[in-house]
């Protein structure tokens, strides 16, 4: 048989699986102040600053069942102002407290975070910060991955944290 037959099959069979798993979910897009009715194969989108998110075109949280993948965090206001300029410790601990946010949102906390990434214009300054997390997670601490990068979307942002969560049943 051909090469070309296997790659169609397997297509089809990825495309079948697809079908199968989100054939029954329902897509839900919620603000902060809206109440939620969850659902286990719904989708959920959460805006914690909805003007800027809609600006920038994205959702800072997507909750699918028990599964939570947040957007990364960075240090600034509603207005999209930075906060804490020059200082990785401050910037830090806006990200935490904007993550904290959107987990107890949807009812998670940090024992729930399974996945952590964190991205910064200074590995130096931010391995003389990272002990902060310390005091964020208490139980253990998640998978992750720590990225210097040369810049974030916005001029003077030292940090971003993008996280997931999963709750157990």
């Amino acid at each position: 048989m051909s090469k070309f037959f296997f790659c169609t099959v397997g297509i089809l069979l990825e495309l079948a699986i697809l079908c199968s798993c989100t054939g029954n979910a329902s897509i839900k897009n919620t603000g902060s102040d809206e109440n939620l009715s969850a659902h286990k194969d719904s989708i959920e989108y959460f805006n914690l600053r909805p003007t800027l998110e809609k600006k920038y075109g994205y959702s800072h949280a997507v909750k699918i069942g028990n599964d939570l993948k947040i957007s990364g965090a960075v240090s600034m206001n509603d207005s999209g102002m930075i906060i804490g300029a020059g200082d990785m410790q401050q910037q830090m601990k806006n990200c935490y407290s904007d993550l904290e946010k959107v987990l107890r949102h949807y009812g998670f906390t940090f024992d729930d975070v399974v996945a952590e990434n964190i991205y910064t214009t200074s590995m130096t300054d931010f391995i003389k910060a990272s002990g902060l997390r310390n005091s964020i997670y208490k139980k253990q601490f998640p998978t992750g991955t720590w990225l210097e990068v040369k810049g974030l979307a916005v001029e003077g942002q030292l940090i971003e944290i993008d996280m997931e969560a999963h709750k157990s049943n």
